[in-house]
């Protein structure tokens, strides 16, 4: 069998999405599967919507995913030469012919077949076949290049994920493979390249399904082997219509700056219409030992950004505290917090990860530990009443000297509503408003521990 080589081959028309990038997975993983090359390869014929910064954007995604492409990136309109070239080639050898059609007439041929309710197609009047008589091309007109098309048969593949596709080849009409000005058209240029570069397997989205089998009879045109096809069914948003910006069809950039860790977007993104048993989390390298063709569905995948979120905090809790601090003190940064003095940075993110899905929301939880606390009036006249001030005083004058450490503090708050005959939210409560300003957080002994002796005795003879 020959060296699998597979490319992902985006066009730089905007960000790379999350359908892009779970295309570039797939071919990347495939690749490292079976020890082959992933090529990288910029289709930017499209010159007015093509821009550096999309290019750029393209780039950073697939870096901060991981995906390392080993040859690349090869830009189509550095190819220019060679694909006017091979389009000569194809002259020369009667596979491609000039097209001198006007767009008057087309738009005419066009307006008479919809007339008569047949599928709009070019009808072959330029093209050369034995015995036909073509018209006298006229001086002033440039011609576009056609591919002469087999008008016979059907073109089949054996589509990876979809089985067998038979397209008749009275479907399809000539091709446009060069326009008038002399510009290669995009499904030439892929069979150009994908035939250069030696790529044994296409995987794509199966918007690309269409192109296939004139790209097939292109390639085959050319005398060059025909890859395996596999394309990929669409995904879904949450709500399962056609996935858009509002719900995951951003930037893989956006995923970064919302705080997802790029190990939990590849998880996730593994498990978008491939599967392995019922495994869920799992490393980059236990995906590249199992992944296959053979497991990707052919029904379109569903994204759910509940399962990416859950996703995303068992990675987090699975960094060491070391590593995941690292990974919040920029985004505290960011928010003008300076997380230098104060609490222990790993023991709070230890603490709050638990509760937390995202960086950010990791950060924004601790943030708290890092800023002055000033507690609402309404929380405190909820919380701080005479019932419960002299146990906060008690409680106040016995870490002054307890072990800082959370099973003695914990005591400490045992013995101290035991004495005053309270339940233990009438002591955690107040505590929690006056050290944090919000009721809801980890095991009060931690996030006092956390905060330090000093600053909760401050805190408290505040309020008290």
């Amino acid at each position: 069998m020959k060296p699998v080589r597979t490319r992902f081959a985006p066009s730089p028309t905007g960000y790379l999405h999350i359908g892009g990038a779970r295309t570039a997975l797939f071919s990347w993983a495939y690749a490292r599967r079976h020890g082959g090359t992933f090529v990288l390869r910029i289709e930017d014929t499209d010159v007015a919507r093509s821009t550096p910064e999309a290019v750029q954007a393209i780039i950073d995604g697939m870096a901060w995913l991981e995906l390392t492409h080993d040859e690349g990136p090869f830009y189509q309109m550095q190819r220019m030469d060679r694909y006017k070239a091979v389009i000569q080639e194809m002259l020369a050898a009667g596979t491609a012919y000039y097209c001198y059609t006007t767009r008057e007439e087309l738009d005419a041929l066009r307006a008479e077949q919809e007339a008569r309710k047949e599928k709009p197609r070019y009808d072959g009047r330029w093209r050369p076949e034995a015995g036909k008589t073509l018209p006298t091309p006229p001086a002033d007109m440039p011609p576009v290049i056609r591919f002469k098309n087999p008008k016979d048969g059907v073109v089949a593949w054996d589509d990876a994920v979809k089985g067998r596709i038979e397209i008749a080849n009275a479907e399809l009409d000539d091709l446009i493979i060069a326009r008038a000005d002399g510009t290669p058209t995009y499904n030439f240029c892929v069979c150009v390249d994908d035939w250069d570069m030696g790529i044994t397997h296409v995987i794509r989205g199966d918007d690309h399904v269409n192109n296939t089998p004139r790209q097939i009879n292109i390639l085959k045109a050319l005398g060059a082997e025909v890859p395996t096809y596999a394309h990929l069914s669409m995904i879904l948003g949450d709500d399962g219509a056609k996935l858009s910006k509002r719900h995951g069809a951003v930037s893989v950039m956006q995923y970064d700056e919302d705080g997802f860790l790029p190990e939990a977007v590849i998880n996730y993104l593994a498990r978008l219409g491939w599967s392995h048993g019922d495994d869920e989390v799992f490393s980059r390298q236990q995906f590249v030992e199992w992944f296959d063709l053979d497991h990707i569905t052919a029904s379109a995948a569903q994204f759910n950004t509940e399962k990416l979120l859950w996703l995303n905090q068992q990675y987090m809790k699975a960094l060491p505290a070391a590593t995941l601090a690292e990974k919040v003190k920029p985004r505290l940064t960011a928010r003008g917090i300076d997380s230098s003095t104060g609490a222990d940075l790993e023991k709070a993110v230890a603490l709050y990860v638990d509760r937390s899905n995202t960086l950010n929301a990791l950060a924004d939880a601790i943030a708290v530990f890092y800023q002055p606390v000033a507690p609402s009036a309404e929380l405190l006249a909820q919380h701080l009443t005479d019932e419960t001030r002299p146990a906060l005083a008690d409680f106040a004058a016995g870490i002054a000297a307890v072990d800082w450490e959370i099973p003695a503090i914990s005591a400490l708050i045992k013995e101290t509503i035991g004495k005053h005959g309270l339940k233990m939210p009438k002591l955690a409560m107040p505590l929690r408003a006056i050290l944090v300003g919000q009721t809801q957080t980890p095991s009060v002994d931690a996030v006092i521990e956390l905060i330090g002796r000093d600053a909760v005795l401050t805190a408290l003879k505040k309020y008290l």
